[in-house]
């Protein structure tokens, strides 16, 4: 693991003691199209500005709105969702309601197609998924907070809790059921949907059956983030986009892969005889009610 658990805070590699940096770092600022000018991941008024920790050699992109680096995404989910030369715009955080008019959510963005009168032609939903972490990464944070000179070079590895990137949650209790609730209404109305994910996620879910672009109804646009000598930052590059269909993704994802049925009987012998030799009493016991 590496000594040092996190990548980027508040926009800027954490080595990179610039006075732009640290400008960002003091006033609490997010670089990457926040919905007000400061950040406010877990508390606004005590915002965890960390966008990125370390994965071994990699990154991993922990916040959502580290996405929006000059919207690259919504510029790539637009040449999915519309044909060129299209008037459009985006909406973040619209609700979307069953029939029954419950929430199902809200979709992260929603580009919109319009003519020159304004009226809506068309519609996509982009999601965006960021990387769940395991562990604690406030405290590294607060710690490097306290002195980014002396932080940048700090040891956490032998910390309790050093945070890691947990990709199995960040699919299977986020993604998954995005795609099965917001995804399955947005399929019923036949309109298109992109997710924009980390490239180290992606590469652990189960391998989907690619489509051709135009018979696709999810584009899963891949990012990686890439270090910029020059400017000494990170910048967000799209790493490749995999098209599918929705039904076929959603049973792919959404299916577990079985484990060892062998495994499996063997530990249930194992219970099995020792409820037989009696060395575990049993679920419920008889009760003599004459002696009561």
């Amino acid at each position: 693991m590496p000594d040092h658990p996190l990548a980027e805070v508040f926009g800027f590699p954490v080595d990179n003691l610039s006075s732009e940096a640290t400008r960002y770092r003091e006033n609490k600022l997010c670089p990457f199209n926040n919905k007000v000018p400061n950040c406010t991941k877990d508390k606004a008024n005590n915002p965890l500005g960390v966008c990125s920790i370390f994965d071994g050699e990699k990154l991993a992109i922990t916040c959502p709105v580290r996405f929006r680096q000059d919207w690259i995404i919504v510029e790539d989910a637009a040449s999915f969702f519309f044909p060129v030369n299209a008037n459009w715009t985006t909406l973040t955080e619209v609700r979307l309601r069953d029939r029954q008019g419950k929430s199902a959510g809200n979709i992260d963005v929603v580009l919109v197609q319009y003519d020159n009168d304004g009226r809506v032609l068309d519609f996509g939903a982009l999601e965006i998924q960021a990387v769940y972490i395991s562990g604690n990464v406030r405290r590294p944070f607060e710690a490097y907070m306290e002195n980014p000179e002396v932080g940048a070079d700090m040891d956490w590895s032998k910390e309790t809790n050093y945070p890691r990137p947990d990709y199995l949650s960040s699919s299977r209790k986020r993604l998954a059921p995005q795609l099965l609730y917001k995804g399955g209404i947005l399929s019923a109305w036949n309109k298109k949907i992109g997710v924009a994910l980390d490239k180290n996620l992606f590469a652990t879910l189960p391998t989907l059956q690619e489509s051709e672009s135009n018979q696709a109804d999810i584009a899963w646009f891949i990012y990686d983030l890439q270090f910029d000598q020059d400017n000494k930052h990170y910048s967000l590059v799209r790493d490749r986009t995999v098209y599918t269909t929705f039904s076929t993704a959603l049973e792919q994802i959404t299916r577990p892969e079985a484990g060892s049925l062998h495994t499996f009987v063997e530990s249930l012998q194992t219970k099995l005889d020792d409820r037989l030799s009696g060395s575990n009493p049993p679920d419920t016991q008889e009760i003599d009610l004459s002696q009561l």
